[in-house]
């Protein structure tokens, strides 16, 4: 075979990989098992209506050791732990699918269960954060958690307490849960306003704590260090707190006294993007002082557009954006919301974005959040769903402690020593389905290796999921109605 022929047979083969094809799926469906598996991540006592058969109550004396009561909240991941910043960055950006997409998610019939998913976060955050400059950011031995396989119901590892304060501050994540429960607030002010006015409140008593103690959060280290800094929270949660409560201070905050750039990354840890695409919103509805950050959002769009001449992250042969191996499926879905919810805006105000002599339109941008969707919906070189329980040849050996243990199996007498021998380090498909999940996903070369041992492969997150909600709605919304 020539090397020109297998060229045009390879082109033939992945360019629907970028281009806005019509492959469809079932996004209803994955809509709904999305949030399923942020029900998996709940610890505490859990709800009589709570779906996952397989899970139990646990962690009912978390907090116990400082003298509070901090059961509830989720898992961050497949261990056992929970960490205080990405469980409010989680519960933010499912907030704001609720605040943006409300009515697809509704249409789905979701709406009741993604809002029950917020207040599980929420209901925490308010316990963590009870007293003035003191919130409880985590509790859990990461390091003894860690060297333990066990599932949560029967976990053998301390829950040790970790708080911020004004002597030992954390901007970042005090800034985060701050945006976290301002963007609750919006969403439940229609359904529960006396609750929607305690989370403003205490929103607004951590954004001061958050402002009037800076110091760079670094407790939850190796696992979540803070690598951007904590200016991007402060822009981020005053933000949310200027739409939730329409307070000109806030306002005042972002455009005199934040901090702001131009980045190619929406995640965790860096919430620029996030906060230029919330504000452009405004700009667009008349606040023509938030220009520059409407700008930084059109930045944001040409260095990670594969169409642009400015095009930074790196793409796969199969058409996937890939930061960095070890959860990159975040960055996917954190790139299809954030398109998802531009290509509204530029539609609604009949708008596009200029990149050097390339102009997208919002057609362009859905496309490619659709195509980032697809990929791990089943749309890939390798054919196959990344997300448990959904399409084509799902992943069976998720790196989740709960999913990979028998609920019959006894725990009493098994060491941590003796728990990766039964449960971890097996090829045994888990006999727990992690229904919804989104795991780690495919390296650079669309590779994907389904090993419970290979964590940066299978291990899910609760924010690939919370991410990955509204550009599903989306999606659902318009293949019910034949817009697709």
């Amino acid at each position: 075979m020539t090397k020109s022929c297998f060229l045009s047979i390879f082109l033939a083969l992945f360019s629907t990989f970028w281009l806005c094809v019509n492959s469809h799926f079932d996004y209803k469906d994955a809509l709904t098992k999305s949030i399923i598996f942020l029900e998996a991540q709940r610890s505490g006592k859990l709800p009589p209506d709570h779906r996952p058969p397989w899970r139990g109550d646990s962690a009912l004396d978390d907090g116990k050791e400082a003298g509070v009561d901090l059961v509830g909240g989720y898992y961050d991941a497949g261990d056992n732990v929970k960490y205080g910043f990405p469980m409010a960055f989680t519960v933010t950006t499912m907030a704001w699918a609720a605040y943006f997409y409300e009515h697809e998610i509704k249409d789905a019939g979701e709406l009741n269960n993604l809002l029950a998913g917020i207040r599980w976060g929420t209901d925490y955050f308010l316990k963590a954060s009870v007293q003035q400059n003191r919130l409880f950011v985590q509790v859990g031995d990461p390091k003894m958690d860690h060297q333990c396989w066990m599932k949560p119901e029967c976990m053998k590892t301390p829950r040790t307490v970790l708080e911020i304060n004004q002597n030992r501050p954390g901007t970042e994540v005090a800034a985060e849960t701050a945006a976290a429960l301002a963007a609750s607030s919006i969403v439940f002010r229609k359904v529960d306003h006396a609750y929607a006015e305690t989370l403003v409140s205490r929103a607004k008593m951590l954004f001061q704590f958050a402002e009037e103690h800076q110091g760079t959060f670094d407790g939850a280290c190796p696992f979540y260090c803070s690598h951007s800094g904590y200016n991007d929270e402060l822009l981020w949660g005053a933000s949310w707190l200027y739409i939730a409560t329409k307070d000109p201070l806030y306002l005042q905050y972002v455009n005199e006294e934040s901090t702001s750039a131009v980045v190619n990354e929406f995640s965790w840890d860096l919430k620029y993007a996030g906060a230029q695409v919330l504000l452009s919103q405004l700009y667009w509805e008349g606040q023509k002082e938030l220009h520059m950050f409407q700008q930084q959002a059109d930045g944001y769009i040409c260095a990670v557009h594969p169409d642009s001449p400015y095009r930074q992250p790196f793409m796969t042969p199969g058409g996937l954006i890939h930061f960095r191996d070890g959860a990159n499926s975040q960055y996917v879905t954190s790139t299809a919301f954030l398109f998802s919810v531009y290509s509204d805006l530029l539609a609604r105000h009949n708008v596009q974005v200029i990149c050097g002599e390339k102009t997208l339109t919002h057609t362009d941008l859905m496309c490619f959040a659709k195509q980032e969707m697809n990929y791990l919906l089943g749309h890939n070189p390798a054919r196959r769903s990344i997300m448990v329980g959904f399409g084509h040849n799902p992943p069976l050996h998720a790196h989740h402690r709960g999913a990979s243990i028998p609920v019959t199996a006894k725990t009493e007498d098994v060491t941590c020593g003796m728990s990766f021998a039964l449960w971890f380090n097996t090829d045994a498909p888990n006999p727990n389905e992690l229904t919804g999940a989104i795991l780690g996903g495919p390296d650079r070369a669309d590779v994907f290796i389904d090993s419970r041992t290979n964590s940066s492969y299978t291990e899910p997150c609760t924010y690939i999921n919370s991410l990955a909600i509204g550009v599903l709605a989306k999606l659902a919304h318009k293949a019910k109605h034949h817009e697709l």
